[in-house]
């Protein structure tokens, strides 16, 4: 495709060179540039791209785009070379993806799901009710991508960077797919990963304290303010309206807005809830009357997640009857996930990673559990310190038995980040231990437990690895739990 078109609809460019030059490839990694691509350059976290501008000259890269002039300018590029400038290059990325996949999120319906919790678990429902009425349906998100039941393997991040994601949707719109269903991630949404993608539907869930470190969102109000951005993108806004936040998304959304929820009145309306140990039932109106509704993920938050997706099923025209039969089927990995076990023990594996998601789960299971609640967990290192203390504080007073330890460390000493939970869980009079190994403290769980207690391992959900100094090691918690019951048969 010629330089030019791939650059459309970007503004405020500078160049220097020909513009008509034909690119074989756009690229952000230098090591995949090939002869013909087009390089841009773009700062991270951790590495700057304008480092390996002559790397990416050398392997054979035909343009390239530059944010920071003073970063290059002891390069002395080859006259052939085009030099493109630009005041956003992530933007400039987003855009000219989607310019060299010709745009393939006009070829479907998109339907993006952003929030605090619950995105996962929404996306799977929606998708599944879509299929279950006939359409084919794309997945992208946090556990894999998905073109129907094929995946498309594991996914690095909950949003794609915009190269890759515009890559995945064009594989799609190869495919015939009819509609995709995106978790929008506030880190994407502030870094351009989705400019360019023409949402058609934009679903909020809610919104607490999460992400909030030098790496991710500055403060509460960067966070929410990038989540907020998606409903300037598409057309039409299904929001929980019991959130905190509604208000000001209706207030500043740029497309409609309809609303569902618990305690508030709305559009769609859940009532007479009841939550056992295995499902939730409730009341909705999918016609001109109440229909009983059962999803078997226990909580009171299956109940706004299963809001959420039958709000966009009744737009796209899903009946009710497929609504009911497929919602009480569902099942999604890593959250709420009971594990069956040779001892019969009640093992649930879930994702929360926050101090919400932490207190909803241990909430929801304390209403139906009749021993005791064991809660195994730690908290990420490189990540928002100020949650540590704050979940310490919510397992002392919900959890009756807490066995703290490592999450996904990362670069950081995991001992130290115990420290920082111990902070908050010694405010209360819960009753713990540290067993900084993970599968030890698992061990330690199993082993205490009686037939009427409730383990919870928090943190990992679907996660197969656990992440420490930059390597992922193999931990996925079910193979873990049979390991361990295994070993003690």
């Amino acid at each position: 495709m010629e330089l030019r078109k791939i650059l459309n609809g970007i503004e405020n460019l500078k160049a220097k060179g020909n513009l008509d030059v034909e690119i074989s490839s756009v690229e952000c990694n230098s090591k995949e540039v090939k002869q013909g691509s087009l390089y841009i350059a773009i700062k991270g976290y951790d590495n700057d791209g304008h480092d390996f501008v002559e790397d990416a000259i050398s392997n054979g890269a035909k343009a390239v785009m530059i944010e920071n002039i003073s970063k290059v300018k002891q390069i002395s590029f080859p006259e052939d070379v085009t030099i493109i400038i630009s005041d956003n290059t992530r933007h400039a990325l987003a855009i000219s993806s989607c310019n060299f996949y010709e745009n393939p999120s006009r070829k479907f319906k998109v339907i993006g799901v952003t929030g605090t919790k619950g995105k996962t678990t929404t996306t799977y429902m929606i998708k599944t009710l879509l299929e279950a009425s006939g359409r084919k349906v794309g997945l992208i998100g946090t556990i894999e991508n998905y073109i129907g039941e094929d995946s498309l393997g594991m996914s690095e991040r909950t949003t794609p960077e915009s190269l890759d994601l515009q890559k995945v949707l064009s594989k799609m719109a190869k495919e015939k797919v009819e509609y995709v269903v995106m978790e929008v991630s506030s880190q994407a949404l502030k870094l351009n990963r989705v400019d360019g993608v023409e949402f058609d539907i934009g679903v909020f869930t809610n919104f607490s304290k999460e992400h909030i470190s030098e790496k991710e969102h500055t403060d509460m109000e960067d966070y929410f303010n990038s989540k907020l951005k998606l409903f300037d993108m598409c057309k039409l806004g299904f929001i929980n309206i019991d959130d905190f936040r509604a208000g000001k998304i209706k207030k500043s959304a740029k497309c409609e807005i309809k609303t569902y929820g618990v305690n508030n009145q709305c559009d769609l309306l859940a009532k007479d809830i009841t939550i056992t140990n295995v499902s939730v039932d409730f009341k909705a109106k999918l016609t001109d009357r109440n229909e009983r509704i059962k999803v078997d993920i226990p909580g009171r938050f299956s109940v706004y997640n299963s809001l959420a997706a039958i709000s966009v099923a009744l737009y796209y025209g899903v009946s009710p009857e497929i609504i009911k039969t497929e919602l009480e089927k569902i099942k999604v990995p890593g959250r709420s996930e009971l594990v069956p076990n040779k001892k019969e023990l009640d093992i649930m594996i879930d994702y929360a990673h926050s101090p919400e998601s932490l207190k909803s789960i241990l909430e929801a299971v304390k209403t139906y559990t009749r021993g005791r609640v064991i809660l195994v967990f730690g908290c990420g290192g490189d990540r928002d310190k100020t949650k540590r203390p704050m979940m310490g504080e919510i397992a002392g007073t919900l959890a009756n038995y807490t066995i703290i330890t490592s999450d996904n460390p990362r670069t950081e000493n995991p001992e130290a980040i115990i420290q920082d939970i111990k902070l908050g869980i010694d405010k209360t009079k819960g009753k713990y231990e540290i067993e900084v190994d993970r599968k030890e403290a698992i061990k330690k769980a199993i082993k205490m437990a009686q037939k009427r207690d409730m383990i919870i391992l928090a943190g990992k959900g679907h996660e197969p690895y656990q992440e420490i100094n930059n390597q992922k090691y193999p931990f996925d918690e079910r193979v873990i739990i049979k390991e361990i019951i295994d070993e003690m048969n």
